[in-house]
C-alpha cells in the first residue's frame, strides 16, 4: 500500500512529507520511498506553536484554531507530496500525520500528551483515511508514548552483519540502537536530550531573532566551547536517567536555555553557539557510551543537524573511532526519515497491526498506535 506520512517536530519549522510503499512482507515489510518534501509553517502559525508548546497562557477556543490551522497546512503538505510523487489520490490508502506536539508529559502521573491536527478535515480535504493520534495508545498501556519512530527505523536500517544507531537531530535528539540481525525486542532507544532546541534558542537570542538556527553551523564554527559552561549545562538530571526515557520543551526548552545564556552572560555570541552545539554533541556520545552496551558500528544521522558541518564535527570528535555516517548514504533523506516512519506506523496501523515497542516506550505490551478517520 502507498502511504504518506506527515511529521513536524518540536522545532516547529513546518512538515515533512515522505510517500512511501510498504510491503505486505512481515515482521519487516520492504519499504520504498517515493518522494519526499518540505512545506514551511507561516511564521505566525509557527509563533503560535512555539507559544503553546512553552506553556503560554491560551484559551480552548485558542487550540481549537491552532488544531484547524495546523490540520490545513498538514492537508496542503500531504498534497504537494502526492502531487511531487505523481500520485492520484485515489491511490493512496492513507495520510499518516503525527499532527505537532504541544505538551508531553510521561513524568505525570496521569501521563499526558496533545499532539494538534484537525485529521477530519485532512481526510475530508484528501478524501483519504488518517491515521493520527499515535502516542495515546502507548500512553494508555503504560508507556511514554515515545519513542515512536524506531519502530520505522528496525523495518528500514536493521542490518545481517552491521549494529547501527540511528540518530535523529531534532528539537529533541533521539537515537535508535539496532544490534545486527535484530528483532523487535532487541531494539533500544530513547530521547539523549536537547539537539537543535538550544542552539536555535541561543541564535534567536544572539541575534535578536534575526536568525532562527545555524545555518551550515557557521557561527558555532567560529567560536570557542566554554567547558565550565558546558559542564554545567550536563549536570541537568535528565542526562542520567536511565532508559526507557523520553523529554522535549517542557524540559529542555525556553527556561533552559535561557539558564544557559544567563550563565554564559560575557561570552562572545559565537562562543555561546559553540557551547550550545557541543552540549548537543557531548549529550549524544555521553547516552550512547552510558546507556548502550551493544558495540555500535555505524552512528547514522538523520534529521536537521545532519546539515549542520560543525555539530557532525563536534559529534564525531565525541564518539572516537565509530563510522558516522547520514542516513542519505543508505537511500533515506535525513529530512525525510520520520515522516518515513510514520508512514510505516500508519501502514500497520490501518491494518489493526501492532506498530510499537514496548522495551523502548516502557509500555506494558505492543499496541496499535493511531487512530483512524475516515473521510
Amino acid at each position: 500500500m502507498i502511504v504518506i506520512g506527515l511529521m513536524s517536530g518540536t522545532s516547529a519549522d513546518g512538515v515533512d512529507a515522505a510517500a512511501v510503499e510498504v510491503g505486505d512482507e512481515r515482521p519487516r515489510p520492504r519499504v520504498r520511498l517515493i518522494a519526499h518534501s518540505h512545506r514551511d509553517y507561516p511564521a505566525p502559525l509557527r509563533g503560535a506553536i512555539l507559544a503553546a508548546g512553552e506553556g503560554e497562557s491560551l484559551t480552548a477556543a485558542d487550540i481549537a484554531r491552532l488544531r484547524v490551522r495546523i490540520g490545513e497546512e498538514h492537508a496542503d503538505a500531504a498534497l504537494a507530496c502526492a502531487n511531487q510523487a505523481a500520485l492520484a489520490l485515489d491511490d493512496v490508502a492513507a495520510v499518516a500525520t503525527h499532527g505537532q506536539t504541544v505538551a508531553h508529559l510521561p513524568d505525570e502521573r496521569p501521563r499526558a500528551t496533545l499532539q494538534l491536527v484537525d485529521a477530519a478535515r485532512v481526510a475530508e480535504a484528501l478524501r483519504v483515511a488518517v491515521v493520527t493520534d499515535f502516542r495515546s495508545a502507548d500512553m494508555a498501556a503504560g508507556g511514554e508514548g515515545a519513542p515512536l519512530v524506531p519502530f520505522g527505523d528496525w523495518v528500514v536500517f536493521t542490518d545481517g552483519k552491521r549494529s547501527r544507531a540511528i540518530l535523529n537531530v531534532g528539537g529533541i535528539a533521539n537515537v535508535t540502537v539496532l544490534p545486527a540481525n535484530a528483532g523487535r525486542d532487541d531494539v533500544i532507544a530513547f530521547d539523549t536530550g536537547p539537539g537543535n532546541m538550544v542552539i536555535d534558542a541561543v541564535i534567536a537570542r544572539v541575534t535578536e531573532r534575526r536568525q532562527t538556527y545555524d545555518a551550515g553551523g557557521a557561527l558555532a564554527a567560529q567560536g570557542t566551547v566554554d567547558v565550565s559552561l558546558l559542564e554545567r549545562a550536563l549536570s541537568h538530571e535528565y542526562f542520567a536517567r536511565t532508559p526507557p526515557k523520553s523529554t522535549g520543551r517542557e524540559m529542555f526548552g525556553a527556561d533552559y536555555a535561557d539558564d544557559v545564556m544567563d550563565h554564559g552572560r560575557g561570552l562572545a555570541p559565537e562562543d555561546l553557539v559553540a557551547t550550545a552545539t557541543a552540549l548537543a554533541a557531548r549529550s549524544i556520545a555521553e547516552a550512547l557510551r552510558r546507556f548502550v552496551a551493544t558495540r555500535i558500528d555505524e552512528v547514522i544521522v538523520a534529521g536537521g543537524g545532519a546539515r549542520n558541518p560543525t555539530l557532525l564535527r563536534m559529534l564525531g570528535e565525541s564518539l572516537g573511532a565509530v563510522r558516522l555516517m547520514l542516513s542519505d548514504d543508505l537511500g533515506v533523506p535525513a529530512q525525510a526519515r520520520e515522516a518515513l516512519a510514520f508512514a510505516i506506523l500508519g501502514a500497520f496501523a490501518i491494518r489493526g497491526e501492532p506498530n510499537t515497542l514496548p522495551r523502548c516506550t516502557g509500555a506494558r505490551r505492543a499496541v496499535i498506535a493511531g487512530a483512524v478517520y475516515r473521510p
